[in-house]
């Protein structure tokens, strides 16, 4: 296996953290009931469980289940757009992943844990969309077209940010690895300015 090839990298940290994230939703909606229709709109549901939740750390942590129908922090929930759009968006950042790979846009060994995050999470969030609204029991007996349109990301991860008291928008570990992502990304590609500008000074 050539130096620099992506393959390790989706073995041993893609590959494990995908498990995980997969693992900790299968156990979200075992745990926590489903969310109830609301009686303000008729036909559409809410996106947060009835259930209390779990505090991990009082007033700072606490597991939920909530269903995100859309494309970031929610931002289309409820539309019958978002569930058409995220795959698309998923199959365009796949393009440009094996695209930058091919041109070495990510660099070195962070460039490839970016990468390998990236794709554990567009890969996480996108198997929720195409998965999970087929196991609604409100699905049952629904259309394949209604089934994917039920389609939704769980989201359990419930933090509110000291201090200023901030709810932060409910998040899973596939929104955590695309987070970190980018990051990284930033610090690559900062490292990487930073040797230009010292070999252009040598």
């Amino acid at each position: 296996m050539k130096k620099g090839s992506i393959v390790p990298w989706l073995l041993g940290v893609t590959l494990p953290l995908y498990i995980l994230d997969q693992v900790t939703k299968f156990w979200t909606i075992g745990r926590f009931s489903e969310p109830l229709p609301n009686p303000e709109v008729p036909g559409t549901y809410y996106f947060g469980t009835s259930d209390e939740p779990i505090q991990v750390i009082e007033g700072f942590f606490r597991l939920t289940r909530v269903h995100n129908q859309g494309v970031a922090f929610g931002m289309g929930n409820g539309t019958d757009w978002a569930p058409l759009v995220f795959p698309v968006v998923s199959t365009i950042a796949f393009v440009l992943i094996a695209l930058g790979l091919k041109k070495k846009f990510f660099v070195g060994k962070l460039g490839l844990l970016a990468v390998s995050l990236l794709v554990c999470g567009i890969v996480g969030n996108l198997t929720d969309r195409l998965i999970q609204g087929r196991l609604l029991e409100r699905m049952e007996g629904a259309s394949a077209w209604e089934k994917f349109k039920a389609g939704y990301v769980v989201d359990f991860i419930d933090v509110t940010i000291p201090i200023i008291n901030y709810p932060w928008p409910v998040f899973n570990v596939a929104d955590s690895c695309i987070c970190v992502a980018a990051v990284i990304l930033f610090i690559s590609g900062w490292k990487e300015e930073n040797k230009k500008s010292e070999a252009t000074v040598d």
